[in-house]
């Protein structure tokens, strides 16, 4: 690539469409809105999702379940991404500097995949029973954060 093939990307060179300026334009009379209808009076605006009168599909298809809006979620971390980390103190305010928590949701729970070699401190707001087992069976500590 030279100064001699360079291009402007597309559409960059093209002007605004103007309506309602000629029948020379091919956007004349009508405007390009068609003849009559809602669409062609001024002001028409749909809804979202509005068929034309015809059942919206957010309302045909079935719903289920139930979202509870009380629910506490947690970041999950394993012990093998934990191992990884390389550092015997690991507490919620590393996790948010590495980025693997974020600070306003900041929740933490740890799960039992994967081997401990060493002993490392961690602390979380929760634990799975096998991976308190783990920390503690390397030597380590799990300590709950309130």
């Amino acid at each position: 690539m030279n100064l001699s093939n360079l291009r402007a990307p597309k559409k960059a060179n093209s002007n605004k469409k103007r309506v309602g300026r000629g029948m020379g334009s091919g956007m004349g009379k009508t405007s390009t809105r068609g003849h009559k209808g809602q669409g062609s009076r001024s002001g028409s605006s749909l809804m979202r999702g509005f068929e034309g009168g015809q059942m919206p599909l957010h309302r045909r298809l079935p719903k289920r379940g139930f979202t509870n809006i009380f629910r506490t979620e947690y970041t999950v971390l394993n012990l093998d991404r934990l191992v990884e980390l390389g550092e015997t103190e690991l507490t919620i305010e590393f996790f948010a500097a590495k980025g693997l928590i974020k600070k306003h949701e900041g929740l933490l729970k740890v799960l039992g995949n994967g081997e401990l070699t060493k002993a490392i401190t961690v602390h979380a707001h929760k634990f799975s029973k096998s991976a308190q087992e783990k920390i503690e069976k390397a030597g380590g500590k799990a300590i709950l954060v309130a």
